[in-house]
Order: C-alpha cells, then sequence, then structure tokens
C-alpha cells in the first residue's frame, strides 16, 4: 500500500459472503467480463481477480484495488442501510405489538360468543372466493 491510498475497511476475507451482491456491481465496472465467468469462481476472491485481469487487460493490481473499493463501498451502504432501517423497524414492531393489543379482542369476542355463525360466515366467504376464482379460470 503507497502513502497515498487510504487504508481500507474492506478485505478479501468478507468477499466471499457478498460476492453474489456484489455481481452487478462487477459488471458495471468490467462489462466485458462474463457472468458465468464470475459464477464459475464461486465467490473466491483471487479467482474473480484473475478472471477480470485476464478478460478485461488489467492488472491484477489494479483489479485487486479497485474489488476491494467496491465491497468497502457496498460495505458502507449496507451500513447506512442498517442504521436507517433500525428505528423504522422499531416503530413497526410497536404498531404491530399496538394493533395486536386493540384488534384481537374486537375480533376474538365476536368469534367466542357465536362460533358457528363465523364458522358459517367463513364458509361462504369461502365458496365465493372459491367460485370467484373459478369462474375467473375458465374465461382466461
Amino acid at each position: 500500500m503507497t502513502a497515498e491510498t487510504p487504508p481500507r475497511s474492506a478485505s478479501p476475507e468478507g468477499f466471499r459472503d457478498r460476492f453474489e451482491t456484489l455481481i452487478p456491481s462487477i459488471q458495471r465496472e468490467w462489462p466485458a467480463v462474463a457472468r458465468q465467468a464470475l459464477e464459475a469462481t464461486r465467490g473466491s476472491f483471487d479467482e474473480v481477480v484473475e478472471v477480470i485481469a485476464s478478460q478485461s487487460g488489467r492488472t491484477a493490481t489494479v483489479v485487486k484495488d479497485q474489488l476491494l473499493e467496491l465491497l468497502d463501498v457496498a460495505g458502507g451502504q449496507t451500513s447506512r442501510l442498517a442504521e436507517n432501517l433500525a428505528p423504522i423497524e422499531a416503530q413497526l414492531e410497536s404498531l404491530l405489538d399496538e394493533l395486536n393489543s386493540s384488534l384481537r379482542p374486537r375480533i376474538e369476542k365476536p368469534v367466542r360468543e357465536r362460533p358457528l355463525l363465523a364458522i358459517g360466515i367463513a364458509t361462504g366467504v369461502g365458496v365465493l372466493l372459491g367460485l370467484l376464482l373459478a369462474s375467473g379460470r375458465r374465461s382466461s
């Protein structure tokens, strides 16, 4: 690593785990490299470097640096996405708990009071949906 090159947080060890998600980025960077050739490497960092270097005419060192940069960028994007999703996930969990505690008793009460009526309604709805779906298949 030269003094001009900033240290990277990505390493070839994490490459295999993220390989499938990196294929589109790799193909954008090196469009001449066939997807099948990449997939044949099964995510081996060194094999991917060899395939890209041989098909793109670039040196293995340049390809390694660019792949590590892609891996670093993808890792940063994944981290940011996870950070942005955490509050939304917590809010959704809270809403689901609230919905479960408020709606469930309102649905269960009539079913417990009149189970035969609930079964009859469910059966009727099922028959109606079955007829609608069956007629839709015949007209296609």
